[in-house]
């Protein structure tokens, strides 16, 4: 961190109400994308997706429970790796605490991956959560949402991530967040896909961070510091 500038209390002052319009003019931007964000065009989904819970196979349908509104979180766990994603877990560690509010609101929420739901099991009971996590495995899912690639996709330079931004040449599969609704009829539509850093809005712990002098601390890179919650050493 480098040393920082030392200042009266006035001078600070000053300084703190400079930035401060800056955020309140950040704020009413922020505001105007995320009404322009709920005015987007939804998509009819037709196709039937199948998931594999602890319970039995699920549709998409079945992941809203009682709600209208349902987000995906597309959990980075390939079928048939040992390795469980680090930054996938660090926002998922956000999710059982924000869940308890967003429920009210009319928002379901499931994780999903492709790896075997008795992968996915391990995985969560290792980590301690409690939110929906079901597999996809069996399905297109993953597939139609831009999270999953072919291994034959990739070879051939085909397989692309972030709408467009990436191409994907080693990893089967990536991260995202989905969102879908269902309208009085019981018809569900897809209205919200993002990617790559479009999910760290989710991440509360990063807005934190980036309150402090040091932000947050990356120094080693981005997300260096970073681990599942119970490899931390201390």
């Amino acid at each position: 961190m480098n040393a920082p500038a030392i200042a009266t209390r006035a001078t600070w002052l000053e300084a703190r109400k400079t930035l401060f319009e800056k955020e309140r003019a950040m704020t009413h931007q922020l505001e105007a994308l995320h009404a322009e964000r709920r005015r987007l065009p939804w998509v009819r989904i037709d196709k039937r997706y199948t998931f594999q819970g602890p319970e039995g196979t699920l549709d998409l349908d079945d992941l809203f429970g009682r709600q209208q509104q349902l987000a995906i979180y597309h959990f980075m766990l390939t079928p048939g790796s040992h390795h469980v994603c680090p930054g996938c877990s660090f926002l998922m560690d956000h999710v059982d605490a924000a869940r308890r509010h967003f429920e009210h609101a009319d928002l379901a929420f499931a994780a999903v991956s492709r790896a075997s739901i008795e992968r996915i099991e391990e995985v969560r009971q290792r980590m301690g959560w409690t939110f929906p996590w079901v597999s996809s495995g069996e399905s297109d899912f993953n597939y139609d949402f831009g999270v999953s690639f072919t291994e034959a996709d990739r070879a051939a330079g085909r397989a692309s991530y972030n709408y467009g931004l990436a191409s994907i040449s080693n990893s089967p599969d990536m991260f995202g967040t989905s969102i879908f609704a269902k309208d009085d009829d019981g018809n569900i539509f897809h209205t919200y896909s993002t990617y790559h850093r479009g999910v760290e809005l989710l991440a509360g712990a990063f807005n934190w961070l980036d309150l402090t002098p040091k932000g947050r601390n990356e120094g080693n890179g981005t997300m260096s510091w970073v681990r599942l919650h119970d490899e931390y050493e201390d």
